[in-house]
């Protein structure tokens, strides 16, 4: 019998709560690589969502299964994430989504983009980019699938919600 462990890839477990519809709150566990494929660093949950594969894997620990879930049933994945300052070539982006629920999610999103394509509807039409990272108001990280978003609308400066934390002014 041949042993499949040299073929196997090493991955580290991130737990995350996904928002799934219609079944509600998930907690369990993204396989991430050690790796990223096209940039420096570790695999995160947002490269593992913005793959083109339609199912992502998670470990669940109550009970105690492998999942697959449809990419597309997911309506945000919320997680722990340590904070990296924020880069000066970065421009916070403050708006606020309307959910399919009625739900509002104000935040900020953060994101590297050319000069000339650094527009808030700049980043929500990049096509490669299934979910997008939203930053809240109360210093948690989201990912959002796009599906699920009626429409966006730009937070005016008297409407951000207080992200110090986030943008790095603290």
């Amino acid at each position: 019998m041949v042993s499949r462990a040299p073929l196997k890839i090493p991955k580290k477990l991130k737990q995350v709560t996904l928002r799934v519809h219609p079944d509600g709150t998930v907690i369990g566990s993204f396989f991430l690589s050690h790796h990223r494929k096209r940039t420096s660093g570790a695999e995160e949950p947002i490269d593992v969502l913005n793959q083109s594969h339609p199912f992502v894997v998670v470990q669940r620990e109550e009970p105690d299964e492998l999942r697959f879930y449809n990419k597309a049933s997911i309506v945000r994945v919320e997680y722990d994430e340590e904070f990296s300052p924020q880069l000066d070539n970065i421009t916070p982006l403050y708006c606020r989504l309307h959910m399919m629920d009625g739900s509002l999610i104000d935040g900020c999103i953060r994101r590297p983009l050319p000069p000339d394509h650094a527009r808030l509807s700049d980043y929500l039409n990049l096509t490669e980019e299934r979910f997008i990272r939203m930053y809240t108001k109360d210093g948690q990280l989201w990912l959002v699938n796009k599906s699920y978003i009626v429409y966006v609308t730009p937070l005016d400066e008297h409407m951000q919600p207080n992200l110090s934390d986030v943008d790095g002014d603290a």
